[in-house]
């Protein structure tokens, strides 16, 4: 059962015309388990760059993933790791698991005004990822780490300029994303904010730091199942 949309959140529904959604863990739920393919490729090439075993690496990245946002850009900034190197490795993976979902397509296929991908991950990784799900002709762009220059969520940078970029009023947008701390800065600005958590009873790899949520006000809706989230949110706006 879908969580009930609270008043002061379906007021502004009808207002919103740009819909931004996160891309991993969000738009596919974790319980696939996508991202842990990338998470041990990402281990592997900080074993290999830093010459550390394993489970030294393992610590290492965890380290540098939690600190800077994204394990890359820790590598980046303590290591002078070059980007596209670390990109092309560790999305190597097998989108497979990621099933087709048309009932994520229609609802978003019914969504008013424009949709966005936002993603710490890169362009090529969310074409693969959404063509798996089937959606990818439904989203006017995506927006990267590349564009984002490297600086990944939550940093405020990247939204400042994927809102800059795209001309896009926060007033009037809304951000769907699995990581409370990745909806500080969208709440801050203005925007509407939705997180999305796995089931409770899905068996997947994730930190428990990951979705603690440490400011509730800085979150307008709380879902484990975006589709029925967004079936909800279309009969509302289509009322």
């Amino acid at each position: 059962m879908v969580n009930p949309l609270s008043d002061g959140f379906a007021r502004r529904l009808p207002k919103i015309t740009d819909w931004v959604f996160d891309l991993d863990n969000t738009l596919y739920p974790r319980h696939c388990d996508l991202f842990a393919q990338i998470d041990w490729k990402m281990t592997d090439y900080v074993a290999r760059e830093l010459g550390l075993a394993k489970d030294k690496a393992r610590i290492v990245q965890k380290q540098l993933y939690r600190t800077h946002g994204t394990t890359l850009r820790g590598l980046m900034d303590e290591h002078g790791v070059d980007p596209h190197h670390f990109i092309a490795d560790v999305h190597d993976i097998d989108y497979s698991p990621v099933p087709e979902n048309p009932v994520l397509g229609d609802a978003i296929s019914k969504l008013p005004g424009r949709k966005h991908i936002f993603t710490n991950g890169d362009v090529e990784h969310a074409k693969r990822t959404t063509d798996q799900l089937g959606i990818s002709h439904l989203f006017d762009g995506v927006f990267d780490i590349v564009a984002a220059d490297f600086v990944p969520k939550p940093a405020a940078e990247p939204y400042r300029q994927f809102l800059s970029d795209h001309d896009i009023n926060p007033r009037t947008a809304i951000m769907f994303e699995d990581m409370p701390r990745n909806l500080m800065v969208p709440n801050a600005l203005g925007m509407a904010t939705v997180l999305v958590l796995p089931h409770p009873d899905s068996d997947h790899s994730a930190e428990g730091w990951e979705h603690q949520i440490d400011d509730h006000t800085t979150i307008d809706h709380v879902t484990h199942n975006i589709d029925e989230t967004l079936g909800a949110v279309v009969r509302l706006i289509s009322d």
